[in-house]
């Protein structure tokens, strides 16, 4: 049982998503800060965050739509990872790290969304 998000598996390959993409993109050009960097970062914080909020939701409907909302933000991420590859922002191996570190985020949220949606819900997270 967790007591606070951060307990949560999936929030927290999420948030280490985060810090990774802060990272890469400090080597992203200038031009970019308001534009891909801005897009990228709001997409990835997003994430963990809507996992976070959705954690406190005392509903099975009010939590899977916040995580729903997180899964969305991945997939913007995901296409931001390709776009960063393709425009030369990042090598062959940062694009192979940011996309391991997604792919084992996404697989993390969808098993804790199945938990959700199998559990026997009550009104504790």
């Amino acid at each position: 049982m967790t007591y606070q998000f951060q307990d949560i598996v999936a929030w927290q390959k999420a948030h280490a998503f985060v810090l990774l993409v802060y990272n890469v993109i400090k080597s992203f050009p200038d031009f970019e800060k308001y534009a891909l960097c801005s897009q990228f970062q709001r997409a990835a914080v997003s994430f963990p965050a809507n996992i976070a909020e959705g954690y406190k939701k005392l509903s099975k409907a009010d939590k899977l739509r916040f995580l729903n909302i997180a899964q969305g933000s991945l997939e913007e991420c995901r296409y931001y990872i390709i776009l960063s590859n393709d425009l030369g922002y990042i090598d062959e191996n940062t694009y192979k790290l940011l996309n391991v570190a997604i792919e084992e985020a996404s697989k993390t949220l969808n098993a804790y969304c199945k938990g959700i949606v199998d559990k026997d819900y009550n009104r504790f997270p």
